[in-house]
């Protein structure tokens, strides 16, 4: 029997329970069941577990010391709080996986949530690799470059940077300072002369011989110094180098040092934030207010700011702030390599297994620990700081984005503000490289992870209204078919399409077939005046058209929405392009690879004389058998 006083009550005929202030909860019964029916066979190992509901969907992914004990707890319905509640009530099966130790679990379970992206875990929104600077050691001249992405190039890696600005400035830097290439090794190979970048002196140009390879060794060697925080030494040496070339009358050459010099004190004078004597360290504040919570990343390398980032974790609401903060540092270091100390601004309840599970991943020892005094307090101070204001900015912000949402409802007559926002273009030149691109927003702005395009294969590609039907069969077909009772979020509350009533009645005749008919589309057209902003009209599905004032927040949202998809368009139109002009009419022959296409445009210099050539002139191009020559003269003379 069940408590009368507790919270959530069992009603065994109804088989329902019945929480306090919340009404009868029908389907906790059954979820209860469904854990229980697993609890039979779990063992006290440590592990990981997933819930799921009745279609396999995953609504949850934990780690357990004790896996029996841990799951046992999601059947005491009345201890958990609301949000569990709910996700109990939903789970129909589990799965089940053991580790070898608590650490190991801990790994797995970050690995899972970014696979699947539970509803009911914390979630780190920003998942973007993290750019590095890379200075490589495969060549005589090593390159230094930016870097994203797994790490197979022989080499040292300097990062993670907080962004591409970041790194990018930084790389400036370096070149001005130690006049390393960047250019590919291909381009080094084939150059005759310097190239530009040696003229403006951000290069001492080996691939002419400007230099010599032990010089340039020297050069390499003063950059992994700087880099790994011994920026005095390096400027030590460059003084006493330049003092030296002035007392012999090298005036050019001590000139050449005092820009480098110069370069030097502009990096250093340039740090945002004073990391000296902190070493190598990541550093994490959170902060907390409204139910939103933000984290603020600082990355100190060598003493150096490689840059800040703030990070707003979704599915935080009813989570305690401990538990926030160690799914989060889980789930980052997921892929960012982690710094020797991770400095915190609270003690973690897991921090001793949290540093375990990173040292296991990094293979180094990997301490985190809340600063007390010195140096590294100061700047946990600044960290918190920044948290603070961060955040408020992004209520600031939520607020606003929250008020644009609820006009545009208004404006459209949409039942609620929308959640998804998709916005849709067609690019192409006079019909060639045409494609289809959506974009998508929402409360918390633009999605980048769910853009898309689409190469438009079917229709006429000098027909937009063509291509609309196209890319919205295509899009809301596959949207039926995966996602058909609308439980996952991809279904959009409004459309956007670039365009006016011709492209709005293709959109619209394509949902009809299929038989949508709630969705909402409006197209967006430049109005009577083209390329003026402000006199936009927007086409609605009942025929009527609306207009908006010059001044209107709502219109510079929506205008904004429409730039965005025309960026998208055009870089993707441009990319495809470029791809399209460095294509061969060989790569059309079946079974010639970039090796015997190149022996063919190196004996015969161009595709057209290889297309006219005879059998047995291709017969005599060397690296190319009898079977291929034979193969290529059919693929031209048989059609």
């Amino acid at each position: 029997m069940s408590d009368p006083n507790s919270p959530t009550r069992f009603n065994e005929d109804k088989a329902t329970y019945t929480v306090r202030g919340g009404g009868e909860v029908p389907d906790l019964a059954a979820g209860v069941a469904a854990i229980r029916n697993v609890l039979k066979t779990l063992p006290a190992r440590p592990g990981v577990y997933r819930m799921q509901d009745a279609r396999g969907d995953v609504l949850y992914v934990g780690k357990a010391r004790a896996l029996k004990n841990r799951v046992t707890n999601y059947t005491q319905v009345d201890r958990l709080p609301k949000r569990l509640q709910r996700m109990v009530a939903q789970t129909r099966s589990m799965t089940i996986v053991t580790t070898n130790n608590e650490a190991e679990a801990l790994l797995l379970e970050a690995q899972l949530i970014k696979r699947f992206r539970p509803a009911y875990n914390v979630l780190l929104r920003d998942d973007k690799s993290f750019p590095f600077i890379l200075l490589r050691a495969d060549h005589d001249f090593p390159r230094i470059q930016k870097h994203r992405g797994a790490r197979r190039a022989k080499g040292n890696y300097y990062g993670p940077f907080a962004s591409a600005g970041s790194v990018n400035n930084t790389l400036n830097a370096l070149q001005k300072l130690f006049l390393l290439r960047s250019c590919t090794d291909g381009f080094f190979k084939t150059r005759d002369r310097p190239c530009l970048l040696y003229q403006i002196k951000r290069c001492s140009a080996p691939c002419v011989g400007r230099i010599g390879v032990e010089d340039y060794a020297e050069l390499v060697g003063d950059a992994k110094d700087f880099l790994a925080g011994k920026s005095t030494k390096v400027q030590t040496k460059l003084g006493a180098q330049m003092t030296a070339a002035a007392e012999a009358m090298d005036f050019e050459l001590a000139a050449v040092l005092r820009d480098r010099l110069k370069a030097l004190t502009f990096i250093q004078g340039t740090q945002a934030i004073n990391a000296e004597g902190v070493g190598d360290a990541d550093v994490f504040a959170l902060a907390c207010r409204d139910g939103v919570m933000g984290i603020q990343a600082f990355f100190i390398r060598g003493g150096q700011n490689w840059g800040h980032r703030s990070f707003f974790p979704a599915h935080t609401n009813e989570v305690p702030e401990d538990e926030v903060l160690t799914s989060f540092l889980t789930q980052f270091y997921e892929e960012v390599p982690p710094a020797r100390n991770v400095l915190l601004d609270r003690e973690l309840i897991e921090g001793a297994l949290l540093s375990e599970a990173l040292a296991e991943r990094a293979g180094y020892k990997v301490a985190l620990s809340v600063p007390q005094r010195g140096d590294r307090r100061r700047l946990m101070e600044q960290a918190k700081r920044n948290a603070v204001e961060a955040l408020d900015r992004r209520l600031a912000e939520s607020t606003t984005q929250a008020k644009l949402l609820r006009e545009v409802a208004d404006l459209f007559e949409l039942a609620e503000p929308p959640n998804r926002i998709e916005i849709y273009d067609n690019s192409h030149i006079q019909g060639t490289n045409a494609l289809g691109a959506m974009v998508v927003a929402g409360p918390e702005g633009f999605r980048k992870g769910q853009y898309r395009k689409f190469n438009i294969k079917q229709a006429a590609t000098d027909d937009d209204f063509a291509m609309m039907r196209e890319v919205f069969g295509r899009r809301f077909a596959r949207a039926q078919a995966e996602d058909p009772d609308r439980d996952a979020g991809d279904w959009p509350d409004l459309v956007l399409i670039d365009g006016g009533r011709g492209q709005l009645n293709a959109a619209k005749g394509v949902l009809e077939d299929m038989g949508i008919e709630d969705v909402c589309l409006v197209g967006v057209a430049k109005g009577p005046h083209h390329g003026r902003e402000g006199r936009e009209v927007f086409h609605l599905m009942d025929g009527r058209e609306l207009t908006l004032p010059v001044n209107s927040p709502v219109l510079f949202y929506l205008q904004r929405l429409r730039d965005e998809v025309h960026r998208f368009a055009i870089g993707a139109h441009r990319a495809k392009r470029a791809k399209a002009i460095g294509a061969s009419p060989l790569d059309e022959v079946p079974g010639i690879g970039p090796a015997r296409k190149k022996a063919l445009l190196m004996h015969f210099g161009t595709a057209r004389s290889v297309r006219g050539a005879s059998l047995d002139d291709l017969k005599k191009a060397p690296g190319v058998s009898a079977a291929v020559a034979q193969q290529v003269y059919d693929f031209y003379h048989s059609r």
